[in-house]
């Protein structure tokens, strides 16, 4: 099975449609599939619900859905620095399902290896735990959480081999390893491709059986969320 696209368009050809529930990778704009998400935006689906840590911000990330009312639904853990998600939730153009960042990250675990639901403790006496299911363990008072999939979960990947086997990098690990296994199509770009067997097995942070279509996209651009220098001191 050939899981090599030559482009975007055609890594996600066929298996978009408006309505879906789309998994987007990365933290901040660190990781995300900045080139899988411009082909969306390209390809006018609408009516998204998007799991995701972030909406990316202003002009970057899935902010790009934002700006073309592509998303009608996020869940996700930290929105902030986007002002125009903002707008639109407090319009009520956009459906917003907050998550802590650790709960949001165990759903689509838990999603992945097939668990409907868990019990934690986070969020119990706030407004997380309303309308949701509280049992006692131990003494302790937990909130049940449902498992999150996806129809496609879209991912950025360090490196690849032909079979889809993928390395993640640094901080760009972040919410890829267990989206790609949540979504029932998972769709990686990668910046180094290799042949098959030439990552050392005990490397591989995703197995390729959790990615049917790939594309390789070697010149990401490397997006900076928030710069932060300090003056240079004379020598």
């Amino acid at each position: 099975m050939n899981k090599i696209f030559p482009d975007a368009r055609s890594a996600l050809a066929g298996i978009l449609k408006d309505g879906m529930t789309l998994m987007a990778g990365g933290f901040g704009l660190c990781g995300i599939p900045q080139i899988l998400i411009a082909a969306i935006r390209d390809l006018k689906v609408k009516d998204l619900t998007v799991i995701s840590n972030n909406a990316g911000v202003d002009g970057a990330g899935l902010g790009l859905l934002l700006e073309t009312r592509q998303i009608r639904k996020m869940i996700s853990s930290y929105v902030g620095e986007n002002k125009l998600f903002e707008r639109q939730y407090l319009s009520g153009e956009l459906e917003l399902e907050f998550n802590p960042q650790g709960t949001l990250a165990e759903r689509i675990r838990a999603g992945g290896a097939g668990i409907p639901a868990f019990f934690t403790k986070t969020g119990v006496g706030t407004i997380i735990a309303d309308g949701k299911e509280l049992r006692e363990f131990d003494g302790a008072t937990y909130v049940m959480e449902r498992g999150l999939v996806a129809d496609v979960s879209i991912i950025h990947a360090y490196k690849s081999d032909t079979e889809g086997n993928l390395v993640y990098r640094k901080t760009a690990r972040n919410f890829s390893p267990m989206m790609a296994t949540a979504g029932k199509v998972t769709v990686a770009e990668v910046e180094h491709l290799v042949a098959a067997g030439e990552i050392d097995p005990d490397a591989v942070h995703t197995p390729g059986i959790f990615v049917q279509r790939i594309v390789h996209t070697p010149n990401a651009a490397k997006l900076i969320e928030q710069r932060t220098t300090r003056p240079r001191i004379a020598a």
